[in-house]
């Protein structure tokens, strides 16, 4: 399965990027192809359209507004924040899975 994360956090420093390590582990460790965009204080680098368009999956983990929320609009979404994802990534990309296989 391929999927795309996208992180961010009130600040846009710490939780943003260890949601962003977490879920990254988790989906690769599933055997998953995994994008993690992280959208922090700095600003940030948007995935390439053409992985949006071939993912699977999109797992929201934010505080606060995503930028450009519609560039994911034709794929599945799982929300969540980046305290669940740094606890539990492992079972976002379950629901991620669940989501996309029925």
């Amino acid at each position: 399965m391929k999927i795309i994360a996208i992180t961010s956090c009130a600040t846009g420093i710490a939780h943003t990027y260890m949601a962003a390590e977490a879920l990254e582990r988790a989906g690769k460790a599933a055997g998953h192809e995994m994008w993690v965009e992280t959208q922090g204080a700095g600003g940030f680098k948007p995935i390439d359209s053409s992985i949006i368009a071939n993912a699977d999956v999109v797992i929201f983990a934010n505080d606060v507004g995503i930028r450009e929320p519609d560039r994911f609009s034709a794929l599945k979404k799982v929300q969540s924040t980046p305290k669940a994802a740094i606890k539990d990534a492992k079972s976002l990309i379950e629901e991620a899975e669940k989501l996309v296989n029925g």
